[in-house]
């Protein structure tokens, strides 16, 4: 199995998508944004919008390449947070 960077080539094979619903976002959304800061390396791509008809609710979708544990480990991290659910589908 081909390595690079010490990563096996198959464990960046992991496309995904990542849906984050953030309840009292003036609470989370530091912590949130922390968190996907420190796992931007396996972000293609982001887009956040806030729901007009719900005062303080956000939704973020990401999508990620990387290894699953990696993923497992930021959607545990999220999920801890008051207020912010979190779902993931591998594509």
């Amino acid at each position: 199995m081909k390595k690079k960077g010490g990563v096996c080539m198959s464990d960046m094979d992991n496309l995904s998508v990542m849906s984050i619903s953030v309840d009292h976002r003036t609470n989370s959304a530091p912590r949130v944004q922390e968190i996907l800061t420190t796992n931007g390396d396996l972000i293609l791509g982001r887009f956040g919008m806030h729901d007009p008809r719900e005062e303080n609710t956000g939704l973020i979708t990401v999508n990620l390449r990387g290894p699953k544990t990696r993923i497992t480990n930021m959607m545990d991290s999220l999920s801890g947070l008051d207020g912010v659910k979190v779902n993931h589908m591998e594509a």
